[in-house]
């Protein structure tokens, strides 16, 4: 499973401004509607299921949002970097600012866990997180987000 399958280039927003952990959440679904075709409530009110099982927020400022919806077939993801960190309620208590929203239709159980493995294994690599912070173009985050995690060799 690559970042390439679910992700697309419009679904990056490189300074998404949100003053909370609703406003972002709303900010997310509203651009993963465009992407799945699907109202923004709809995502909205499944990732505010999944968030009242326990937060997304991973800890070291990062947030996987993740949800199952019925009539989208296939997986999508939206990326999202914050110029300024918000309250997710994270495991560590730090605030996020870098997010990845993943969502997946009901029946894609493997897939589902495959690709939060994925997106999980990116973002606790510290090298990419710091250029990830560092870019302010949603096209160098695409780039770094899409790279394959296998560099060829020299």
């Amino acid at each position: 499973m690559e970042i390439a399958e679910i992700l697309s280039l419009k679904g990056v927003l490189a300074n998404l401004k949100a003053g909370s952990k609703k406003q972002l959440l709303q900010e997310l679904a509203a651009v993963a509607a465009k992407e799945t075709g699907i109202h923004e409530r709809t995502i909205f009110d499944v990732l505010l299921e999944r968030e009242r099982l326990g937060s997304t927020g991973v800890g070291k400022g990062i947030a996987i949002p993740h949800g199952k919806l019925g009539d989208i077939d296939r997986l999508y993801g939206v990326f999202a970097r914050l110029p300024a960190a918000v309250d997710f309620e994270a495991i560590d208590e730090q605030p996020v600012d870098l997010i990845f929203l993943l969502l997946a239709p009901e029946a894609a159980g493997a897939d589902h866990l495959k690709a939060l493995a994925r997106i999980s294994r990116l973002l606790r690599d510290d090298d990419v997180c710091t250029r990830l912070r560092g870019s302010d173009h949603a096209e160098a985050l695409f780039a770094l987000l899409t790279q394959t995690a296998e560099a060829p060799a020299a």
